[in-house]
């Protein structure tokens, strides 16, 4: 267990930083201070007394990123309430399920998000608030909610009758052992479940990454990632906020022109992001360039090509806004050319790793002694990490954790926990791995996405679509099993196509010459038996990940 505690950090936080800048939301210019923000907050805990939230009450939050949602996330959780958030990209019908799952009584929703949710699917909760400004939009038949709303304004000038200060920034004890989020996975097997966090999962989390200086104050982050999911809550929110740092939102996930555009504006530190941002960008913009007729010489000639490196570092240092001290990849497994290309020229990119069920941090390393290849090492002091292989270093095995972040369980669900989680504390990830003595972690897969090679042997998918995905006018791919057979589905690259003047007849073709090169480079039982082309883009989680169970048929 910590001895630090995450209310009170933040306790700290607000009050310390209460002159800097906390929230901005990027396309609608407004902006809160960390006082502005602590004072919010204390509005909503007299909310919260109104519509009677008490220790433990379920609290639902579900819309794009914004100032508002970071506020009730934060005021849900200094009043020892527990907080759901919920990603607006799920349906309407998960929606309903996850509130009435998790038992909530409160509803905060972005507007557009509040237009497909039927208020007689949701049956526990007694009053739903607007995320654009916190207005009652629904409150049952004999809440009192309304009412107060109405007189909101002076019921906080009667409690704070000299005005709210910063000696009035004080939050409750909340234990940490106690639960304080329950956050329903969305993950590539299709089966939502709601992992329970406790204040110290999220206090190890935050403690961690602030002894890294990842976020430091007066920092500036651009944040893109969805808040509702574990990854860009707590490195893009729950770790700035502790640091002091300043918040810039795009509401949610932008093109990298648009993010490309934000970053030259705001400037920021450290940048989180998924592999999808880092390759389309070195797809898009780095390999055109590389591939032209003078550069693709210049690369080849020792000293020169040192030259050209550092001019294309230069280059996307400032178009990250020429104050980038990194750049932390997660999520999923950053392509493999990407990510050797990038360590070549010096990026200061690192890739770390993680799960819900961890808050999600298990492995990380800054970029300066991160090892290519790996997703950096099992968090020292905080998690433990053991590979169920005979030979760990080279063998794979399914990745096994244990330590402070580890969650509580699966809300309600005791089945799914006891399948995950030992009862001496060891949470099976379902990743395969190995682990270098020193604690670095390698992913090779998912277990579940395994396959095996026509004489047995293991065949991870993820590696061959990180080959295939470079190759001429692929867009994206999925390695799967078809009637005994390894075979690729290739969403084709349309753009580049129509740039190299390639008509689409062409495109069997050049699929079966990437088949070729790709065979080339792999062992005999990885070898794929066909390339099928796929019409539409695969169907994604909020990290970007495909949904690969879709396609195993």
């Amino acid at each position: 267990m910590m001895k630090e505690n995450l209310i009170k950090i933040y306790e700290q936080s607000f009050r310390d930083n209460r002159e800097l800048p906390a929230l901005t939301d990027y396309f609608k210019g407004e902006t809160f201070s960390y006082f502005g923000m602590a004072e919010q907050i204390a509005r909503l805990h007299l909310l919260f007394k109104a519509a009677g939230v008490k220790a433990g009450t379920k609290i639902a939050l579900v819309g794009r990123n914004n100032p508002h949602w970071v506020m009730a996330f934060m005021a849900a959780i200094t009043h020892g309430a527990v907080i759901v958030p919920i990603l607006q990209d799920f349906s309407a019908n998960d929606i309903h399920h996850i509130i009435n799952h998790s038992e909530a009584e409160v509803l905060f929703a972005g507007d557009q998000v509040w237009d497909v949710i039927e208020t007689e699917k949701i049956h526990a909760v007694r009053a739903a608030f607007s995320l654009t400004d916190y207005k009652c939009i629904y409150e049952r038949h004999g809440s009192s909610v309304g009412k107060f709303c109405r007189e909101w304004d002076r019921r906080f000038r009667a409690k704070y009758k000299n005005g709210f200060t910063v000696a009035d920034i004080s939050y409750p004890e909340v234990p940490n052992d106690r639960v304080i989020e329950i956050n329903y996975t969305s993950g590539t097997t299709g089966f939502t479940k709601g992992v329970m966090l406790t204040v110290n999962n999220l206090t190890a989390n935050v403690v961690y990454m602030v002894s890294e200086k990842v976020h430091i104050r007066g920092s500036r982050v651009v944040a893109f990632l969805p808040f509702a999911h574990a990854y860009g809550c707590t490195v893009d929110m729950l770790l700035p906020l502790a640091a002091g740092s300043h918040i810039t939102m795009l509401g949610r996930m932008p093109s990298p022109k648009v993010l490309l555009e934000a970053m030259a504006e705001v400037k920021p530190r450290v940048v989180v992001s998924v592999p999808l941002i880092l390759e389309k960008i070195y797809r898009k913009q780095i390999l055109p360039t590389l591939d032209k007729g003078a550069m693709k010489m210049a690369v080849r000639i020792p000293l020169i090509d040192k030259t050209v490196y550092s001019a294309i570092r230069k280059k996307l240092l400032d178009a990250f806004g020429g104050e980038i001290l990194e750049v932390v990849i997660g999520g999923a497994p950053l392509n493999r050319e990407v990510e050797e290309f990038l360590v070549k020229i010096r990026f200061p990119i690192t890739v770390g790793y993680g799960m819900t069920e961890c808050g999600p941090l298990i492995s990380y390393s800054q970029w300066d002694s991160f090892k290519a290849g790996s997703c950096g090492r099992v968090l020292p002091g905080i998690m433990e990490a053991r590979i169920d292989s005979p030979d760990p270093q080279n063998t794979p095995g399914e990745i096994v954790v244990r330590g402070e972040n580890v969650m509580k369980g699966y809300y309600k669900n005791e089945k799914a926990t006891a399948e995950v989680l030992g009862k001496d504390g060891w949470l099976r990830t379902g990743d395969m791995g190995t682990i270098d003595p020193d604690g670095t972690l390698y992913i090779r897969g998912r277990s579940k996405a395994m396959l095996l090679g026509a004489n047995g042997q293991n065949v991870y998918p993820e590696e061959i679509e990180s080959k295939l995905n470079n190759m001429s006018c692929v867009m994206e791919s999925l390695v799967v099993e078809r009637d005994g057979r390894i075979v690729a589905l290739v969403v084709p690259d349309y753009e580049q196509a129509d740039a190299m003047g390639v008509r689409s007849a062409d495109l069997p073709g050049i699929m079966e010459d990437n088949l070729r090169q790709l065979n080339e480079q792999l062992a005999a039982y990885e070898r794929v038996a066909a390339v099928i082309l796929y019409p539409t883009e695969f169907e994604k989680t909020p990290k970007k990940s495909i949904k690969r169970y879709l396609y195993n048929v």
